[in-house]
């Protein structure tokens, strides 16, 4: 097998501002796996929050190139990637790794990742989340209608501003303009424990859904605490990165949001899914901001979950792969072998 990287700037549409930072780009970094004349793709994505930019994931990439080349199948090292990730990588390199080889090995065999993956449908798909960041309350009203003209379902608001009220009144225009939408909340960890037990009530009777993360990261005793009486759904996020994370939390909160790119990928993911599974806590398949093609691998799990929020590709000025669509508030695994994505003509690093 041989294996090459590229990286590439990911530019969003409009700038996404939540209660601990304003982003407006981020790098990806691709993988291709090639192997007997097919290839197979993944992307890892910088994140200042776990501490990696380009340079690192270019680094790491390349260490995991390197080691791919003990195996002589892509088979085979996805089965090794199974037990170990490779030497220093991050989760979301591991995810990207274990991406490319399940591209790969799909297309090898002639099969959609998800059939590969056991799925319990021919086609996994589902209404996704699409994100509307901290901003006016007029122009996130605007946002909201128009997404609801466009079929999206289910929004996604980011809270956790410094004065409560303003969060209240830009909800509240939401609903406004999509009464019969969802409304999920996520104040990435803004509220101390005290705030959330007087907020969740307001947002309650406002019809939101269920509340991701409200209390900073580092407290999952006291998110636990919360859930046991709020009256909406409470989801960990930064407070459930990983397989050891997910059992601390199973069944003393409502939901975990998982991550590829934070618990290490697909596998991983299912090792989650499968730990929580009745016992009250639901599962939540989220994202980062990236490319369809960093979005896809968990679009081939979302009939496992109860909430989707893999909007991140939606975001983007210029989404340089295509293949899961979302514009119209549904993401779909496609029925090509592999991931069932494709390089738009034209993408530039």
């Amino acid at each position: 097998m041989k294996a090459s990287r590229r990286t590439v700037r990911l530019r969003l549409t409009e700038p996404l501002r939540i209660s601990r930072s304003t982003m407006a780009a981020r790098d990806a970094v691709w993988l291709t796996v090639e192997h007997d004349g097919l290839h197979g793709h993944g992307e890892a994505v910088s994140s200042v929050y776990y501490g990696l930019d380009a340079t690192a994931l270019e680094r790491q990439l390349d260490a995991a190139a390197q080691w791919l080349t003990d195996f002589g199948t892509p088979e085979a090292a996805l089965d090794a990637l199974q037990d170990n990730a490779p030497p220093g990588a991050a989760p979301s390199v591991t995810a990207a790794v274990e991406s490319a080889l399940l591209d790969l090995v799909g297309k090898r065999a002639g099969t959609p990742v998800h059939r590969l993956l056991g799925a319990p449908t021919t086609q996994p798909a589902a209404a996704t989340a699409r994100t509307i960041g901290i901003t006016a309350p007029a122009q996130a009203e605007a946002q909201a209608a128009a997404l609801v003209r466009d079929g999206f379902s289910v929004l996604k608001l980011k809270a956790g501003t410094p004065d409560p009220a303003d969060d209240l009144t830009r909800v509240r225009a939401v609903r406004a303009a999509a009464p019969h939408a969802r409304l999920l909340l996520d104040p990435n960890g803004a509220w101390s424990l005290d705030s959330a037990r007087q907020l969740l009530p307001q947002y309650a009777e406002l019809g939101v859904e269920a509340v991701e993360q409200p209390l900073p990261p580092g407290t999952p005793d006291q998110l636990a605490e919360l859930a046991a009486d709020a009256p909406i759904p409470v989801i960990a996020d930064e407070d459930a990165v990983d397989f050891e994370d997910a059992r601390r939390l199973a069944g003393r909160v409502h939901g975990i949001n998982v991550k590829l790119a934070k618990c290490g990928g697909v596998h991983a993911a299912l090792r989650i899914a499968e730990l929580i599974e009745g016992t009250g806590t639901a599962l939540m398949l989220g994202c980062l901001t990236a490319s369809t093609l960093g979005i896809a691998p968990a679009v081939h799990l979302v009939d496992r979950a109860r909430w989707v929020d893999l909007d991140g590709h939606l975001l983007l000025a210029d989404d340089p792969w295509t293949g899961i669509g979302g514009t119209d508030g549904t993401v779909t695994a496609g029925q090509e072998a592999g991931l069932g994505v494709r390089e738009r003509s034209g993408a530039r690093a």
